[in-house]
């Protein structure tokens, strides 16, 4: 893997370097760890004219959940308790004679920025933009296959759940219980809070478990996800319980699969992003549900569980091969509860086969 961080490291310098600015400062937790295998708490990765350092506020842990830093990469433990490892860095540049920094502007605290300058006024501080975010766009098969474990550990919590008694169990309690199972079978821990929404707040994007009870004919909509060695994917499943479902249940819920489906379809190397979210879009605003959709039918995922690109109405830009997404269209009718399916996918040429799918949890309507 050395050389793998060795590389993304020189691809950002490139773009330093085009930019005027022989040394940067990275600082955002997500970004460091991409370049430099781990990120332990308060670190930040410089990228000198001589030599790149991870520099610590103190010396890393060995919790594997922070990753692993590069052997070949040294690291710089602050000598004094207390201090900042991005004015640290800042120093360090300097006494490297660097005369221009890049910084992650949107990642720095105004105050952290004016002790940068403080601590070494001679140099001139560019921004760097979101150069490591373009650069983890694209995922390597290493990363891929990370996603592709936390999907299985995913797809196997979500099905044991589906096993067991559900009527009665309240929101919060299912939530729960599906991120001891994610950590059980292998997961660092979960991708972001589990959502589990019964009845009225069933569709709902980003519901937050309450203390309602699972009742007989509810919807239940479920997301979840894993992450396995820093990598985050994302699952989304609606059910019936404990009964047939009812008629506006079944259409409501073949609608947003046909939306669903119709994102999916439209993933390929070359396709604009928005136009992912049309397709999806138009068959739910087509029935009437123009005012019940989200913002955007889905989004990047790795390192955070919402990255580059979105895919929104507005976005700019189109799919390359191997970016893994989400398409998760919903529909939520106050009152009433709704649908949402979620799936993890990764762009692939049709000559490949056409997109992956990581999350293979049944899509076919159960009544549990």
């Amino acid at each position: 893997m050395s050389e793998v961080y060795a590389n993304r490291r020189s691809r950002l310098r490139d773009r330093c370097n085009a930019a005027g600015a022989p040394a940067a400062l990275v600082s955002r937790p997500a970004n460091v760890r991409y370049l430099a295998g781990a990120a332990p708490q308060g670190a930040v990765l410089l990228l000198g004219r001589r030599e790149d350092l991870l520099v610590c506020a103190g010396p890393p842990g060995d919790r594997a959940t922070e990753g692993r830093p590069d052997e070949n990469l040294r690291l710089h433990v602050l000598a004094s308790p207390g201090g900042d490892p991005a004015v640290a860095a800042a120093d360090l540049a300097a006494g490297q004679d660097a005369d221009g920094l890049a910084v992650e502007e949107h990642h720095l605290t105004v105050s952290r920025h004016r002790a940068i300058t403080s601590v070494a006024p001679g140099l001139r501080l560019v921004d760097l933009g979101g150069a490591v975010e373009q650069l983890r766009v694209v995922k390597d098969e290493e990363e891929i296959s990370c996603l592709r474990i936390g999907a299985e550990i995913a797809d196997q919590a979500l099905g044991e759940l589906l096993e067991s008694i559900l009527v009665g169990r309240t929101e919060r309690h299912l939530a729960l219980e599906l991120e001891r199972r994610l950590v059980d079978h292998g997961a660092d821990g979960p991708a972001f809070p589990t959502s589990v929404a019964t009845g009225p707040h069933a569709g709902r994007r980003g519901h937050r478990p309450t203390d309602r009870r699972v009742e007989e004919g509810d919807f239940l909509s479920v997301c979840l996800g894993a992450t396995y060695r820093g990598y985050r994917c994302e699952i989304g499943r609606t059910f019936v319980i404990g009964t047939s479902p009812a008629d506006w249940q079944i259409e409501l819920y073949d609608l947003v699969f046909a939306a669903q489906r119709a994102g999916r379809e439209c993933l390929a190397p070359g396709t604009a992003y928005r136009d992912v979210d049309h397709a999806a879009r138009q068959v739910l605003d087509s029935a009437g549900y123009a005012e019940s959709l989200p913002p955007l039918t889905g989004h990047g995922v790795g390192l955070e569980i919402d990255e580059d690109p979105q895919l929104a109405p507005a976005a700019m830009g189109k799919l390359d091969a191997c970016v893994p997404v989400t398409v998760e269209p919903g529909v939520h009718l106050p009152g009433r509860g709704g649908v949402r399916i979620d799936d993890t996918l990764v762009v692939r040429p049709e000559a490949d086969g056409g997109p992956e799918l990581l999350t293979i949890t049944t899509k076919e309507l159960l009544a549990l």
